[in-house]
């Protein structure tokens, strides 16, 4: 589809959907032709149960897609597994990276302390490109209060050069929006949020954070890095700076 009409049904869709709330987007997403076949990508990360419980609660078959870099936290796949089970989550699809690219470029396991980008391109991004072929759109967790680019996102926009829709249901929330959420669904946080990790990544990128400092200070710390490159514009995977 051109790109005008697919910016048309993105502005479309935003106009039907400005004033519902979160899980009525979701609802209505799934729903929707205009939206087409989603998919929720999911880290199983420190706020990734939010999203996954409207899921649930909305349509449990939904494909959910879950990047295993091989080098996540324990807890992390701990968690992934009792959340599938807890959710009953009837489509959970567990990617890795090629086995033939990875023996080529990270045979010993050691690419991220040479080139942390080229790792996340080998380990997520371009793995998550391939789950994503068939799909019409993702939903995803990125919200407003994260950074000022954000700062006018809206429920959905258009993944410049893939052709696919973004659906940002919690693009409104707070992050007190999302503690509430939690709290009032009884919802079990990840383990290594309570040990100071408020942004959980791979474990050999990712460090606990101080009080006081930013929440993702602890991803790739002293590095200028801040984004894994799951986010395409023009068909390439970007990679954007502090205020991403």
């Amino acid at each position: 589809m051109p790109q005008s009409d697919l910016a048309r049904r993105v502005s479309a869709l935003n106009d039907r959907y400005r004033h519902h709330s979160a899980i009525s987007v979701i609802e209505h997403a799934l729903r929707d032709p205009q939206a087409g076949q989603l998919a929720l990508v999911s880290s199983f990360g420190a706020e990734s149960v939010v999203l996954l419980h409207m899921v649930s609660v909305t349509r449990r078959d939904t494909p959910v897609i879950f990047i295993d870099t091989e080098m996540l936290f324990t807890e992390t796949l701990v968690y992934q597994q009792e959340l599938a089970e807890r959710l009953a989550l009837r489509d959970l699809r567990i990617i890795r990276a090629d086995a033939i690219a990875k023996a080529a470029q990270d045979p010993d396991d050691t690419l991220h302390q040479r080139d942390t980008d080229a790792c996340c391109a080998l380990r997520k991004a371009v793995p998550l490109q391939h789950a994503l072929d068939g799909f019409d759109g993702w939903i995803t967790g990125r919200k407003r209060y994260q950074s000022g680019t954000r700062a006018a996102l809206e429920f959905f926009e258009l993944e410049e050069g893939t052709g696919r829709i973004k659906v940002n249901p919690l693009a409104h929330w707070a992050p007190e929006d999302m503690q509430t959420y939690m709290d009032e669904n009884r919802l079990p946080r990840h383990p290594l949020v309570a040990k100071g990790y408020p942004s959980i990544g791979c474990m050999p990128c990712t460090t606990a954070v101080a009080p006081g400092e930013d929440p993702r200070s602890g991803r790739w710390r002293d590095q200028t890095k801040t984004e894994c490159g799951i986010h395409f514009v023009d068909g390439k995977m970007v990679r954007k700076g502090v205020t991403a």
